[in-house]
């Protein structure tokens, strides 16, 4: 499928439904369309042993967005923002219907997650849910031991826990900036940040110690990377790996990536967790929402095959269709999300052989789609200079769905062509100074590389906001 097919099979409202799919708080979004009907079962949640014999829930509810008091905002508010009475509701129903892993972070919601999720699950018996939580010692000033530790022991107080049920090393594999801002290469800052210091040996002390039940990692970026760590293994004994995880990525992850060696294909990172008996937690099972809603043929092929089902359930399915495969995060900002979720997962059916060569068929035509692939994670935010990065990522993404982004019409087109053509324009301009303000377009990108090192899908940041610039 070309560029042009391409944008005429997209729907116009596909990026909106995907970002609703990924959480994403805005008062455009008609969340409660696409979602399977249905009864939400109470006791049918499938659950998966981990190595310690903890019976984990297969949905995992992830926590990087958290529903704010004010419409419009994405979850990555200030703690006055966040609408704690929603945020309570929400893992009341989800503990009510079986899940009972929650998964947050210390820079999710501009540091406000891990307080939020403290508040609503302490409200329950500690026996009822799982914590998982991470090291996310990004900023060079907390790459000492002294730094990490206050990190670790922050994450507890805020949790309002005695001990974290899964604790990870964060984005391992990303490249990381020094004190100077210089570039440190992934290996390199994976060894500054855990190795070296000693962070990883005060780590494996609180496992011993009890206060971390289960360590592991999470993975974006450089494979060496992962394949060092998984190296380590025989010393460290990794009790799980966070590993972004669906679809497309299973097969096309490394060809999709804008960063030299870039992600290994899913299926790679599955099967070296698989070989070395490592369960694996899932990130990213829409793709940033993107496959909660897809061109009319994978439409019609997934609806003529169980047309009460969402097109989200289908990528749920895939991405715990491995036997591995512990839990599936999702970010469920709302309660339809949150309910289709558990539907899908209560109880799990795997997928027949032949809906799984259809799901990799899919794959196959996506992977050549013209999509930037920002999955709206906020971490290259805040920019320096003022840009709205996702925002304006995900306009490029709404104009390319809605067919705005065709070629100029060649010497000698007809008329009508033209005329269409002139409208296009006029419409993707005009609907661009209405998504991002003036003042935080691409134009003001000066080409700092500051986010580059944030981004875990390797997005050339940069790149595209002058490839961006040019069409405007």
């Amino acid at each position: 499928m070309d560029r042009r097919e391409f944008l005429k099979s997209m729907g116009a409202g596909a990026l909106a439904a995907a970002a609703a799919a990924a959480g994403c708080d805005s008062p455009n979004q008609a969340v409660a369309e696409g979602f399977s009907a249905g009864e939400v079962p109470t006791d049918k949640m499938t659950c998966r042993e981990g190595t310690h014999g903890e019976r984990v829930s297969l949905l995992g509810y992830g926590c990087m967005r958290l529903p704010s008091q004010e419409e419009g905002k994405d979850g990555n508010a200030s703690e006055q923002d966040l609408d704690q009475e929603r945020i309570n509701q929400l893992a009341d129903y989800a503990i009510a219907h079986g899940v009972n892993l929650f998964d947050t972070a210390p820079r999710y919601c501009k540091a406000r997650s891990e307080g939020a999720m403290g508040k609503a699950l302490s409200r329950h018996r500690r026996d009822e849910y799982l914590i998982s939580t991470k090291l996310s010692n990004q900023n060079p000033a907390l790459w000492s031991l002294k730094g990490s530790a206050e990190m670790f022991e922050q994450s507890m107080e805020r949790l309002q826990v005695d001990y974290i049920d899964f604790y990870m090393l964060h984005c391992v594999g990303l490249p990381g900036r020094d004190e100077e801002g210089n570039r440190v290469e992934p290996m390199e800052a994976f060894r500054r940040r855990f190795i070296d210091n000693g962070v990883l040996d005060f780590l494996l002390e609180q496992r011993g110690k009890g206060r971390i039940r289960n360590l592991g990692f999470s993975y974006h970026g450089d494979v060496r990377v992962f394949d060092h760590a998984l190296g380590m293994h025989p010393r460290v004994h990794w009790d799980h790996v966070l590993i972004q995880h669906n679809y497309v990525n299973w097969r096309h992850a490394a060809s999709l990536s804008e960063e030299g060696e870039g992600d290994a294909n899913s299926e790679y990172l599955y099967g070296e967790l698989a070989r070395r008996d490592i369960p694996v937690f899932v990130m990213e099972p829409l793709l940033g929402g993107q496959l909660a809603d897809l061109p009319q043929f994978a439409v019609e092929e997934m609806k003529s095959r169980r047309p009460e089902q969402s097109l989200a359930s289908w990528a749920f399915r895939f991405a715990a269709n491995q036997p591995r495969i512990l839990t599936v995060l999702s970010g469920m900002t709302y309660m339809e999300h949150l309910q289709d979720n558990i539907r899908t997962y209560s109880p799990f059916q795997p997928l027949a052989a032949d809906e799984e060569a259809m799901l990799l068929g899919v794959a196959d035509r996506y992977a050549g789609f013209p999509l930037i692939p920002c999955t709206g994670c906020q971490y290259c935010m805040p920019c320096p200079y003022g840009l709205d990065i996702p925002g304006i990522f995900a306009h490029y993404n709404k104009m390319a769905n809605e067919g705005m982004m065709t070629d100029a019409p060649a010497d000698g087109a007809a008329g009508a062509e033209r005329r269409a053509y002139r409208k296009a324009r006029r419409e993707y301009l005009r609907s661009y100074d209405r998504a991002v303000e003036k003042d935080r377009q691409a134009d003001h990108c000066i080409g700092c590389g500051r986010c580059l090192h944030e981004c875990p899908q390797q997005i050339d940041i940069p790149g595209r906001m002058a490839m961006i610039e040019k069409i405007h």
